[in-house]
């Protein structure tokens, strides 16, 4: 599976420069994980919400990226302190994000019609491998992950500037059943058969020899040919306009309404009698939502509608 952003990716960018924009690293580092949740996400078509998130003690303290079953997405990332200039391959994820070697990468799928008491469900794993050292790819961090949670050989390659975020991602089909990030299906792939299947090695090889500048620059039908001439395939429809990955963002008033329900009345009064109101933005999509003493009265006053849950939201 494939997939390159553009329109959308820019479109973040763009409204992420009204706080400054990100430092060239952060941006890669961003842009690589929002091509890797959509991978993610159309590959196990999954009726909800996938949030990917790497969280550490470098001055990336959070970064998040969030796609709806629709391909819609939106990402984020939350930046304190001095990021080092230069490129992602040179900064290092360790720098960005693993400075005590206690980063972690979570992945969380958010049913879309959660039963009563249904809590979504998340797998976390380390930014080292089993051997205790530091992985400096957001693409080996995925693939350690998938091959922890669902014992299958995965191979990404990964890119991203401040113009395009794309993606490879080749997996290896269980053998016998249905699996997904969620550990469901009737059955699961037998661990002893990781790395064994010749098929999926000369595949992955094939996949690994694609570059970066490649990845960035050449068009779908040129990286399939220049990688898999040999090789039979499908080439599917492409997913694009209102069936593909485009930007969207589900923040509104009536979600921070709750949030600073949540908070409760003490404290959103106490706002208000220091600043004459409360500001709350957005910072996946910039939108900012103030809160008079009216409104915030208002909020203490109505029925308690309570909406779902958004993981992965600041």
């Amino acid at each position: 599976m494939l997939v390159r952003l553009t329109d959308s990716w820019q479109d973040i960018l763009a409204r992420r420069q009204q706080a400054g924009g990100y430092p060239q690293a952060v941006t890669e580092l961003l842009g690589e994980m929002t091509a890797a949740a959509v991978l993610m996400q159309a590959n196990i078509k999954f009726n909800g919400a996938l949030v990917l998130q790497i969280m550490g003690d470098g001055p990336v303290k959070l970064a998040v990226a969030e796609v709806q079953p629709d391909l819609s997405l939106r990402a984020t990332a939350k930046v304190v302190g001095e990021v080092a200039d230069g490129a992602l391959a040179s900064v290092g994820l360790s720098d960005l994000v693993n400075v005590n070697n206690q980063g972690r990468c979570a992945i969380t799928l958010d049913p879309k019609d959660r039963l009563p008491g249904q809590q979504p469900y998340q797998g976390v794993v380390p930014l080292y491998d089993d051997h205790r050292h530091r992985i400096e790819r957001v693409s080996d961090v995925l693939a350690h992950y998938m091959l922890q949670s669902e014992q299958l050989d995965t191979r990404l390659v990964l890119a991203a500037n401040d113009q395009v975020a794309a993606g490879l991602l080749i997996q290896r089909l269980p053998v016998k059943g249905e699996a997904n990030l969620a550990g469901q299906g009737t059955a699961r792939s037998n661990e002893d058969d990781i790395g064994l299947s010749e098929d999926y090695n000369r595949i992955a090889i094939l996949a690994a020899s694609l570059k970066r500048e490649e990845l960035l620059t050449l068009d779908v039908d040129t990286i399939l040919h220049r990688l898999f001439w040999e090789e039979p395939h499908t080439r599917f429809v492409p997913q694009s306009g209102e069936n593909g990955p485009r930007f969207a963002c589900s923040c509104s008033k009536e979600r921070v309404s709750h949030m600073l329900r949540s908070l409760g009345a003490l404290e959103v009064e106490s706002i208000i009698a220091e600043q004459g109101q409360v500001e709350v933005g957005c910072d996946f999509c910039g939108a900012q939502y103030r809160f008079d003493p009216v409104d915030a009265a208002h909020i203490f006053t109505q029925p308690v509608a309570t909406p779902p849950v958004e993981p992965g939201t600041h």
